[in-house]
């Protein structure tokens, strides 16, 4: 098979049938849509490729810069393509969280700009958050830079809706599943997706997967987060469904060690996503169904993620005082305060606040006094013991209140008696009026 260059090579991936060995459904055939196998790893290859070509037909590109909002696989599809067309490449990003991607990146000759943004995404809606800033800046004219602008360019979607959901009809004989499970990210693919398949078959049902809220899944947003993507639309779904970082980790297992699939924890939440939303409707049928998920990179990307998480896997003894490890009980324990009380408690200074953002955010704005130790390392100190006497009044703080509540809930449990966490973060420190300080 002959290709005049790897961006032919995007697109046609194959169509996996999951052994029901595996996955135990009785009357739903589960096929895996295999997009970790296109060139550059992702399923983000059909869309940089899309949004990035109409670009480069524009007169006076020479020079400048593609640049867009991405720490992931749309970061690493542009950044290829980037070079392959003589062309620079710049991610901004909130924080790199995956060390393995971020050292790919710079292989490939990207920069990369970490902005104080207050969420790992962008949330177009909070007009203050430097990300929010920078993208109405790149989505203005002119300037140096070409502007792919995955979370509201259309051709993310159309990339979908022409390319995969078609292919995915072909491979089925023509015909539609009956169900598709599918991660929501930018919400491009699962949009595009959907609807291509809708032309064939109009009740197709369509289950969103986003993370809980507490978790972070590399490529998925947080129940919190998925309603400021510009491409999401609540009426393609017919029902959105939570995911955990452990499901994720569970299924990824599943897929690299029963499947042969080397997926990474998208693919893998898709997959225990799915299979659990299944079970459910499979109990109840008579006649077979067929149902897809979409396997979206590799895992080679996150071992680093998944050794954090899992390190028995890789022969390390399970970390002391994880919140991986946390119960309902044990979150149930957690001290919070409001607003109004935290501001009191600061203006007296009654103890010490630990702010748990990002250094960039941090420097951006902040309580009055608070130290900043980024939640990683807040969470390596806390694997030796407690990092403060148990007679240190604490409080924590974080973007919403759902990090810094789980490490006070972690604290409780080590007996730590006087940690409280900000509830709603210092999103509902600014938005009550407290003031912040910047560095």
């Amino acid at each position: 098979m002959r290709f005049e260059a790897m961006t032919d090579v995007i697109g046609n991936t194959p169509l996996v049938r999951i052994d029901p060995a595996v996955h135990g459904l009785r009357h739903i055939d589960l096929y895996a849509k295999m997009e970790s196998l296109n060139p550059f790893g992702s399923l983000k290859d059909r869309a940089a490729w899309n949004m990035l070509l109409p670009l480069l037909s524009r007169s006076g590109r020479d020079g400048r810069t593609v640049v867009e909002l991405s720490s992931g696989n749309t970061a690493k599809a542009l950044a290829v393509l980037a070079g392959m067309h003589g062309l620079s490449f710049k991610s901004i990003t909130n924080r790199m969280k995956v060390p393995e991607i971020k050292d790919l990146l710079l292989l490939l000759g990207a920069e990369i700009d970490e902005l104080p943004g207050q969420a790992e995404c962008l949330d177009p809606t909070d007009t203050g958050d430097p990300l929010t800033r920078m993208h109405q800046r790149l989505a203005g004219t002119g300037g140096d830079h070409l502007h792919t602008d995955q979370y509201f360019n259309e051709l993310n979607v159309e990339a979908h809706l022409h390319g995969t959901g078609p292919e995915i009809v072909k491979d089925l004989d023509g015909r539609a599943p009956d169900y598709f499970v599918a991660c929501v990210g930018t919400a491009g693919s699962s949009t595009g997706v959907a609807t291509a398949l809708r032309q064939h078959h109009r009740d197709v049902q369509v289950v969103g997967l986003v993370a809980h809220k507490s978790d972070f899944i590399p490529g998925i947003r947080t129940i919190d987060e998925v309603h400021e993507v510009g491409l999401f639309d609540p009426g393609v779904y017919s029902c959105i469904e939570t995911i955990t970082a452990d499901d994720a980790i569970d299924g990824l297992l599943t897929l690299v060690r029963r499947c042969g699939m080397l997926a990474g924890p998208t693919g893998g939440g898709a997959y225990q996503g799915a299979v659990r939303y299944l079970r459910a409707v499979d109990a109840g049928l008579t006649e077979r169904r067929t149902a897809v998920f979409i396997v979206c990179d590799r895992v080679e990307s996150y071992l680093s993620y998944v050794r954090d998480r899992r390190p028995e896997l890789f022969g390390q003894l399970p970390r002391r005082n994880s919140a991986a490890t946390l119960t309902g009980a044990d979150l149930a324990q957690a001290s919070t305060v409001e607003v109004a009380e935290a501001e009191q408690w600061v203006t007296e200074r009654r103890g010490l606040v630990v702010d748990l953002r990002s250094p960039f955010a941090f420097r951006a704005l902040h309580i009055d006094g608070s130290i900043n130790i980024v939640d990683e390392l807040f969470a390596e100190l806390l694997h030796g013991g407690l990092p403060f006497g148990r007679g240190q009044s604490v409080l924590l703080v974080c973007p919403v209140g759902e990090k810094s509540a789980r490490y006070a809930a972690l604290l409780a449990r080590m007996g730590h008696p006087q940690v409280r966490s900000l509830d709603g973060g210092i999103i509902a420190w600014r938005d009550a009026g407290a003031p912040l300080v910047r560095d």
